[in-house]
């Protein structure tokens, strides 16, 4: 493939997921009330069960993929997706709606596992972060134009379609995977599935300080974008009104990732993936407080909100893509499963983080200033102790 052809299949592949979460918010309201969900809070379940699902799919395909190749795990999980995506348009209780949801994040798990084994496969250190932000950048795209495709599908017919058009796309992504994707795991590194090899890998995964820290600390991070995501329609309709510009307000907070990510491509190389990461995490601390101040003063607006959060979104968008290569440098020879390992703890992590924020949510902003002020603490604490106490000194690359 040609290297923006990769840079393309890779984004669409982590636009699976990007739109399974984001696609459907704007139908949130229009669902809870077909389906007869009776508290406001409790809509965010439809965000968070595909989250868990998500990460816990992200166990098992590390291995397969090790074994099998990354190529047809991909295949097989993708028509998964879109199978389960006909089963939410058909869901006719909300039970039934989030059993078809925790499926479509079973399935999608594969995309972020493979999308990460598939770069590491043919690169590493600030090459594989310079290639994983540009994928990102094209891939944060998506939520920014997600919910104005989910409010256009409303306007075409009932939130059931929004549901289809998730496996509309999957069933494209399928078809360039058969057609134009070759397998990029070569025969002579798969790995055997074994009770041994399965514990080798994983303890190698997690004993390894540089692997597991910085995916618990990208679990931190993410874990503020889904607080995000989760509350926003919340937020920006029932608490500033702001219910015709949803679309339009959302894209703004979430295009800040993307500006991000696109800064993080052009600089990462030069700068390094420590400087730039530890950098955005003491000024997600700053950006906190001063959020803070400004809603215990009483002077939070729908225009400081917005401000706060896309620079929020953007301390956050610095941090992703570098924590995850990070994460993966020591241990790119098990990359599949070190990458099953390191989704896992990164999605079901943010999941509590995000899921213990978004359901604090009680008609004010405060509790998502709050709770990133706590992410970045936490990021902070746990970043000093991989590195030693030294911050901002290249080590792996």
């Amino acid at each position: 493939m040609h290297p923006r052809e990769f840079v393309a299949f890779i984004a669409a592949l982590m636009g699976v997921n990007a739109l399974g979460v984001d696609l459907m918010l704007p139908a949130l309201a229009d669902i809870g009330h077909e389906l007869a969900v009776s508290a406001a809070n409790h809509r965010q379940w439809i965000v968070t069960v595909y989250m868990m699902g998500f990460g816990l799919g992200q166990l098992v395909y590390g291995p397969l993929a090790d074994r099998f190749g990354r190529r047809p795990v991909l295949i097989v999980t993708l028509a998964g997706f879109v199978g389960a995506s006909v089963f939410a348009a058909s869901a006719a209780t909300f039970p039934a709606l989030l059993g078809a949801r925790l499926l479509q994040g079973l399935m999608s798990a594969s995309t972020r596992v493979l999308a990460v084994a598939i770069v590491r496969d043919g690169a590493s250190g600030r090459q594989m972060a310079r290639t994983m932000s540009i994928a990102q950048m094209i891939f944060f795209i998506v939520p920014i134009m997600a919910p104005t495709l989910g409010q256009g599908l409303l306007a075409f017919g009932p939130w059931r379609f929004i549901f289809y058009a998730l496996g509309g796309f999957a069933a494209f992504v399928l078809a360039w995977t058969l057609l134009r994707v070759p397998e990029t795991l070569a025969v002579e590194r798969r790995v055997a599935i074994s009770l041994a090899n399965l514990r080798a890998n994983y303890r190698q995964t997690l004993t390894n300080r540089y692997s597991a820290g910085y995916a618990v600390a990208a679990s931190l991070t993410f874990g503020g974008i889904i607080a995000f995501v989760s509350s926003a329609q919340q937020i920006f309709v029932d608490e500033f009104g702001a219910g015709e510009r949803f679309t339009l307000l959302f894209a703004l907070c979430a295009g800040a990732m993307a500006c991000a990510s696109f800064a993080n491509s052009r600089l990462v190389e030069r700068l390094g993936t420590r400087l730039i990461s530890q950098s955005a995490v003491l000024a997600l601390i700053a950006l906190s407080l001063v959020h803070l101040l400004v809603i215990v003063a009483g002077w939070e607006s729908l225009e400081s909100y917005i401000v706060f959060q896309a620079l929020s979104m953007t301390c956050i968008g610095l941090c992703g893509s570098n924590f995850g290569a990070m994460a993966m440098e020591p241990v790119g020879h098990i990359a599949g499963t070190a990458s099953s390992v390191q989704g896992f703890i990164t999605s079901i992590g943010a999941v509590l983080v995000g899921s213990a924020i978004g359901q604090s949510y009680a008609g004010t902003t405060l509790p998502l200033a709050l709770g990133y002020l706590a992410i970045g603490l936490a990021v902070l604490a746990l970043v000093w102790v991989i590195e030693g106490g030294q911050l901002f000194r290249a080590r792996m690359g």
